[in-house]
C-alpha cells in the first residue's frame, strides 16, 4: 500500500490508454509521455499496460507502507526518499516506512512513478487510466488527494535487478524551446498560403491553459480562405460542420491562439483541424510547460512512420539493454 501524504499539483492513475472508444465520444486518456511511461514499467518488470502514476510540474508526498520497487522517468522533477536525492531512470528499492517526495521542477512537466506490480485500480473500459472530466477510471475518477491509499497489484514477471539503469544516449532532454513535428491537415485548405507559412514559422508561447486536455499557444493571426458559411456550420472562419479530433489535432478558433488537442480532449467537433502532430512528439508535447516556445515542424507521413518506428526501436533497446543488465 502507499500513502498520500501529500497530492502534489496533479497526481493520477494512467497507463496506455482507454483505446478504440471514440465511437462513443471517450477518449484515450493514458500516459501523456507514452516513451517515459513504457520505460519505467520495463524498469521495474511491469507487464505492458501496468499502471503508473503521471505527476504535474510539482510532486506529491508518497509513503510506502510495504517494500517495492519503483522506478521514476520523464521529465526533471529531482525525486527524494527520506528526503535524500535519487536518481531517475534507473530501478530503485524503497522500503516500508520510505517517503518519496520531490524537488522543485528543473525540466520537463511530468514525471511518471512506476511501481513493481502495477497501481491496483479497477478496470473500466479495458483501461485504468484516469479521465478526470468524467470522473472515470483511476482512483475514483479524480487527481489524488490527501490520505488516498493506493494498492500495488500483481502486474509484473519475472526478475528485476536494482541499479539497472537507461543508457544516457537514451533519456530524453528538454530544453524551453521545442520543435514539435506536424502532418498538416486534415484541413490546413482552410487556411491561406500565407496563413500555413505564419503557422509554421512563428514561435509559439505556451499560454497558462496547458493541461491534459490540449494546450493553447499564442503568437500571430492566421489568415483564413475566404468562404460562404456552410449549412450546419458556425459562423467563425474557422468552422465545420463536423469533424472527428484525433490526439496531437491542431484548431485555430478565429484564426489566434492555436489549440493542440491532447489525451483528455473531445473526440469532434465544428473547428478546422489545420494540422496533427505526429505520436512520438506528443512525448515531447507533454514535456512542455506554460511560458516555453514552440515551432511547429512540418512533415511527409512518410517521416512520421520513420520517427515512430525509429521511437519503437529505442524502446527494444531499451528493453534489451534492461534485460542484459539483469543477467550480468
Amino acid at each position: 500500500m502507499i500513502k498520500v501524504k501529500s497530492p502534489g499539483l496533479q497526481t493520477t492513475v494512467q497507463d496506455t490508454g482507454r483505446i478504440g472508444h471514440y465511437e462513443v465520444g471517450m477518449p484515450p486518456s493514458g500516459a501523456m509521455d507514452q516513451y517515459s511511461y513504457k520505460v519505467g514499467n520495463l524498469l521495474v518488470g511491469n507487464h505492458e499496460g501496468a499502471a503508473s502514476l503521471e505527476i504535474t510540474y510539482m510532486g506529491p508526498v508518497l509513503e510506502f507502507e510495504e517494500d517495492a520497487v519503483i522506478a521514476l522517468t520523464g521529465g526533471e522533477i529531482p525525486p527524494k526518499v527520506n528526503g535524500d536525492p535519487v536518481p531517475m531512470w534507473e530501478t530503485l528499492e524503497v522500503k516500508a516506512g520510505d517517503t518519496l517526495s520531490f524537488d522543485f521542477v528543473k525540466t520537463g512537466a511530468r514525471v511518471y512513478l512506476a511501481v513493481r506490480g502495477g497501481i491496483d485500480v479497477p478496470v473500466i473500459m479495458e483501461s485504468r487510466a484516469t479521465y478526470t472530466l468524467c470522473g472515470i477510471g483511476g482512483l475514483e475518477g479524480r487527481a489524488l488527494q490527501e490520505n488516498d491509499e493506493l494498492k500495488i497489484g500483481n502486474d509484473h514477471h519475472g526478475r528485476v535487478k536494482i541499479g539497472t539503469r537507461v543508457p544516457d544516449g537514451l533519456i530524453p532532454t528538454f530544453s524551453k524551446q521545442h520543435d514539435i513535428r506536424v502532418i498538416m491537415g486534415l484541413c490546413s485548405y482552410r487556411l491561406t498560403d500565407k496563413g500555413k507559412n505564419t503557422f509554421l514559422s512563428t514561435e509559439w508561447t505556451v499560454t497558462p491553459e496547458a493541461n491534459r486536455v490540449g494546450y493553447r499557444f499564442k503568437g500571430e493571426q492566421l489568415e483564413f480562405v475566404d468562404r460562404e458559411q456552410p449549412f450546419g456550420a458556425g459562423s467563425d472562419p474557422s468552422n465545420v460542420v463536423d469533424l472527428g479530433y484525433p490526439i496531437g489535432s491542431i484548431q485555430v478558433p478565429g484564426g489566434v491562439e492555436p489549440i493542440a488537442l491532447l489525451n483528455d480532449a473531445v473526440t469532434g467537433g465544428g473547428y478546422a483541424t489545420i494540422a496533427t502532430i505526429i505520436s512520438p512528439d506528443l512525448n515531447k508535447m507533454a514535456q512542455v510547460k506554460t511560458n516555453e516556445k514552440v515551432r511547429f515542424v512540418s512533415v511527409n507521413i512518410d517521416e512520421a512512420l520513420e520517427a515512430r518506428k525509429a521511437e519503437k526501436e529505442r524502446v527494444e533497446q531499451i528493453r534489451k539493454q534492461i534485460q542484459s543488465q539483469q543477467e550480468g
